[in-house]
């Protein structure tokens, strides 16, 4: 079960203004359960979307970044679960352009304002048939408050749908903030496999759209990490289907933005954070602060070092302090003018290392009362300048390595 996380409930998924969602099963995988999702967007909706750094990257995600680049308004997006439609070559991207142009003739719109969404197996071909049969079922039964049902479609390895919703006003006009994720494993920044999709009502311009996705994936979705596997699919969407009855917001200084804006990154902070808190085999949340870098970069490095050891990972899931493994992980980091001896560190409130060495007031049994607990705090400082970053991670269970090794069966 995941740590410290409520999965949303239907009602809690608030609906937005000019989307509406529809599921069905295609039987993708040996499941009963709905597995293919259609998102319908009003005419004159914008979507952006930051995606995998992956080379190898899925087909969908190479033709969602073409059908992005030649479309200015996006109709609709298609999702499934249980093939990732990944290391397909010229046959996975024929079947992902093929179900654009189903989608496209189910709705009434060009190819080319649809976006493809494919998570699950890699290297197994996409069952296109499948896919396409089960979409009139997902037409019929599209509906605004579809939310809930949406994101227990595109699950895979996860235990729990994530979701998460917020209301504003603007000028006395209700605007709405709604997202689903998927995502529990194989996941590291540079797109930490996840899907994310996050839509408002509001009226914002295509142009500051790309820019906001960009933004707020950096806040959010490239600071979690649960094993350091960048995915062939991963994606993040923000939709505006500009539905609410608002002037335009075309300009980065319009302060109509600024509460939209603050809730798209609370909601997405919070769909990211979810998928730590429900990493495959996860018993607990780790928030790591690096600070006192002398750029971003170089504090991202130590504390996705730190994120990414398994014998730091091992070590938290064993509530063991053996706390040299984050030393030598602040050490592998690869900045090579770094000075330990200005280096200290703490868990939660507890100084562990103070200036290069263990710190005089350290005692074992404070490291392993923290360590025992489910939500745990790294800070890290340098001391060698004024940036800061958090990164979101878990430990390594037993759990984690069942489920990779049973995943395809």
């Amino acid at each position: 079960m995941p740590v410290n996380y409520t999965p949303p409930t239907p009602e809690q998924l608030l609906p937005v203004r000019g989307i509406t969602l529809g599921t069905a099963a295609a039987g993708i995988k040996r499941w009963t359960r709905d597995d293919v999702l259609l998102v319908k967007l009003s005419p004159g909706s914008h979507a952006s979307g930051v995606f995998t750094q992956n080379r190898f990257c899925a087909a969908p995600v190479i033709v969602c970044r073409e059908h992005l680049a030649q479309s200015r308004h996006t109709r609709a997006l298609l999702i499934n679960a249980g093939n990732a439609n990944a290391g397909t070559g010229d046959a996975g991207l024929a079947a992902a352009r093929l179900t654009c142009v189903a989608v496209a003739k189910q709705i009434d719109c060009a190819p080319e304002e649809v976006l493809p969404f494919s998570t699950g197996v890699i290297m197994e071909p996409l069952p296109v048939d499948r896919i396409i049969d089960a979409l009139p079922r997902c037409a019929a039964a599209l509906t605004p408050g579809g939310w809930y049902a949406a994101v227990r479609a595109i699950m895979t390895t996860d235990t729990v749908p994530k979701g998460a919703s917020r209301r504003i006003e603007i000028e006395g006009t209700a605007v709405t903030v709604t997202g689903i994720a998927k995502g529990a494993g194989m996941m590291a920044p540079n797109m930490a496999t996840m899907l994310a999709f996050v839509a408002t009502d509001a009226p914002i311009a295509g142009g500051l759209l790309r820019d906001l996705a960009a933004a707020i994936a950096d806040l959010s979705f490239n600071r979690v990490t649960i094993d350091g596997d960048t995915s062939t699919n991963d994606s993040f969407v923000l939709i505006a289907s500009g539905a609410a009855p608002l002037r335009p917001i075309e300009r980065r200084d319009d302060p109509r933005l600024v509460p939209v804006r603050a809730a798209l990154e609370e909601v997405a902070i919070e769909l990211s954070q979810a998928i730590v808190r429900d990493g495959e085999g996860a018993t607990k949340f780790i928030a790591i602060t690096v600070e006192g870098g002398r750029d971003i970069s170089e504090c991202e490095r130590v504390a996705r070092a730190i994120a990414h050891s398994p014998l730091v990972k091992t070590a938290f899931f064993a509530s063991d302090p053996n706390l040299g493994r984050i030393v030598c992980a602040i050490g592998n980091a690869g900045i090579a003018d770094l000075d330990p001896g200005r280096v200290s560190f703490w868990l939660d409130e507890i100084l562990v290392v103070e200036d290069g060495g263990r710190a005089a007031s350290y005692r074992e049994e404070d490291g392993q009362r923290v360590m025992a607990k489910p939500e745990i705090g790294v800070r890290v400082a340098l001391n060698r300048g004024n940036a800061t970053t958090t990164v979101w991670t878990c430990d390594f269970s037993h759990g984690y390595v069942s489920i990779n090794a049973d995943y395809r069966s």
